[in-house]
């Protein structure tokens, strides 16, 4: 079984880098190597991203905590100590669910490193574990620093829920130099069901706002992969999530996403919010401001 399902190579193809996303393809590995473990130890910020086991929709949504409550407890098994499934969160009956396939991604703003981990959940008594079946890291391109963070103390808000975005939530989008998209791939063919939760960057005004329910991103050259445009090939099932760096606030959105590639190489995703789901203060970090990405134009387009 190759590393890539039917989806992944349609993208590859259609941009003509196989060869080069065969070569970067190498460094995905199924194991927790002490370098991957040393990192996971050192942050407070996870974000994960699985369809719902119920009515099949995708979200991303953040767990934080004390540096150590994400940890390796085996070669092939991360541990994350939280609490229990928050009823609030749409992300809670995944947790819920043993054998829900699903991507992670631990995103250090100060080193600007990021790595990604995708397997299988299995709830535990202080939270949940992932026997990992993907493991690597992806470059810096379009993270950017922030040095530092404190942790306060926050009571999250009730959640507003809607079909599509208020205007309020749409300045926030457009204001946004970051959010994280979580995608899946149902299997078949040889490779199992999988989910992914990959970041994205930009400049603020990088994600576009068109309607209350529509909004999309230029999709920059990253590492040839496909992974995540792979998945939306052969399903548009989506989750975003954006989050506040200062308030701790989170908005998340599922619904589904397609690409769309132009003649001159661009390429854009439209993403068709089906709900959306936003709460005050709901993660206890505050980092500092950005240092915008050198690989972005300047923050003031």
């Amino acid at each position: 079984m190759g590393v890539y399902h039917a989806g992944s190579r349609a993208v590859q193809d259609r941009v003509g880098v196989r060869d080069l996303a065969d070569h970067v393809g190498r460094a995905i590995g199924d194991g927790v190597g002490p370098v991957v473990a040393a990192f996971l130890g050192l942050q407070p910020l996870l974000v994960v991203g699985a369809a719902d086991p119920v009515d099949g929709r995708v979200w991303a949504t953040a767990f934080t905590g004390t540096p150590g409550f994400v940890r390796a407890t085996g070669p092939h098994r991360i541990s994350v100590a939280v609490d229990g499934p928050r009823p609030a969160d749409p992300f809670a009956a995944a947790q819920a669910t043993p054998g829900t396939p699903v991507g992670t991604i631990a995103l250090d703003p100060r080193t600007r490193r990021r790595v990604r981990l995708n397997g299988l959940l299995r709830p535990t008594p202080h939270g949940f574990a992932v026997e990992t079946d993907r493991v690597f890291a992806n470059c810096p391109k379009y993270l950017h620093r922030r040095t530092a963070y404190e942790t306060v103390d926050r009571v999250p808000g009730p959640p507003r829920r809607g079909a599509g975005l208020t205007p309020d939530q749409a300045d926030f989008v457009t204001a946004s130099d970051t959010f994280f998209l979580a995608t899946v791939h149902p299997g078949g063919a040889g490779h199992p069901a999988r989910a992914e939760a990959s970041h994205r960057g930009g400049a603020p005004g990088f994600v576009r706002v068109a309607s209350p329910d529509t909004l999309s991103w230029r999709d920059h050259p990253g590492n040839s992969m496909f992974l995540s445009l792979g998945n939306l090939e052969a399903d548009p099932r989506a989750g975003l999530l954006f989050l506040d760096w200062t308030t701790g606030r989170t908005l998340q959105l599922t619904g589904e996403a397609r690409a769309r590639f132009a003649p001159d190489g661009e390429r854009a995703v439209v993403f068709t919010v089906t709900e959306a789901v936003d709460t005050p203060h709901a993660l206890p970090l505050r980092w500092s401001a950005p240092g915008y990405s050198p690989a972005d134009p300047e923050p003031s387009r």
